[in-house]
């Protein structure tokens, strides 16, 4: 047995070539983290090698103190995952203090976790204590469509997730917090990590404008799906808005309470305006 033979591993290398093969990792672009459980974190100690050195993070997230995560590497392709899991990718552990990590396995050829790792890891801490400790996995994609809208659509949460939750139907159900969206700031550092972070305390989705989007579920196939979802959504809008400005029927405020009360989901008012108002 190696590391490649245990499920989280097998289930994240998948998710980075699912990713790839969607057309959203152009070269370097993209990353993906996943929080281990114990039991897991038991699982792989026997393939850990040497402890690396403590770096700092760049930020603080006392809720994750001695925890673990599987990380892309920055600089790293997600093609390649699939190919070297051990030169693409790593597990690392932070500190007690929640402000520095250490590699033990993986990035075999040199290098450090994921530029966005202060992004990752302070909407872990946030999406950890909203979520009662279920949400384990933070993805970041840069998907062609809806990076598109934030062209031509206001940067506002509202006017994206009605936007979006018209576009198909299972789409309130899928997200029926609604999405948030973070005007364009540099990535990487501290400043769109707070920025994100305080988004994900109501969503699930955020959206960097003109940069992709960022998304937070409980496992790989959950999370997978939602940025799937929200990035299908957006083509449909892309394609109605090429064939004209104007919706000839859509679905309405009141179709959107009658699915919620069917689907046992809470549709949040302030997004079920009257167009127009």
């Amino acid at each position: 047995m190696t590391i490649l033979d245990v499920e989280f591993v097998n289930g994240f290398i998948r998710m980075c070539n699912d990713g790839w093969l969607q057309g959203w990792h152009e070269r370097n672009g993209g990353n993906l983290s996943y929080r281990l459980k114990p039991e897991e974190v038991e699982n792989v100690k026997s393939f850990f090698h040497e402890p690396g050195e403590w770096k700092a993070i760049g930020t603080s997230v006392p809720a994750l103190s001695g925890e673990y995560f599987m990380v892309t590497g920055s600089g790293k392709y997600f093609r390649n995952v699939i190919l070297d899991p051990e030169d693409t990718t790593c597990i690392i552990e932070l500190d007690e203090q929640g402000e520095n990590y250490r590699i033990l396995w993986g990035l075999r050829n040199g290098g450090r976790p994921t530029s966005e790792l202060p992004s990752h890891l302070m909407n872990h801490e946030v999406k950890k204590l909203a979520s009662n400790d279920t949400h384990r996995v933070i993805y970041h994609a840069h998907t062609t469509n809806v990076i598109a809208l934030t062209f031509v659509l206001p940067l506002q949460d509202e006017v994206f997730t009605r936007e979006l939750w018209e576009m198909a139907t299972e789409c309130p159900v899928v997200f029926p917090s609604g999405v948030g969206v973070v005007g364009w700031m540099v990535p990487g550092g501290r400043d769109i990590a707070v920025a994100t972070s305080d988004l994900m305390k109501k969503y699930d989705v955020a959206i960097w404008a003109h940069h992709g989007m960022f998304v937070s579920g409980e496992n790989f196939d959950l999370t997978f799906g939602l940025m799937h979802t929200v990035e299908k959504s957006a083509e449909i809008l892309v394609k109605t808005l090429s064939m004209s400005p104007n919706k000839l029927q859509t679905i309405t405020p009141q179709n959107f309470r009658d699915l919620a009360k069917d689907f046992n989901v809470t549709l949040p008012e302030r997004f079920l305006y009257e167009k127009g108002e």
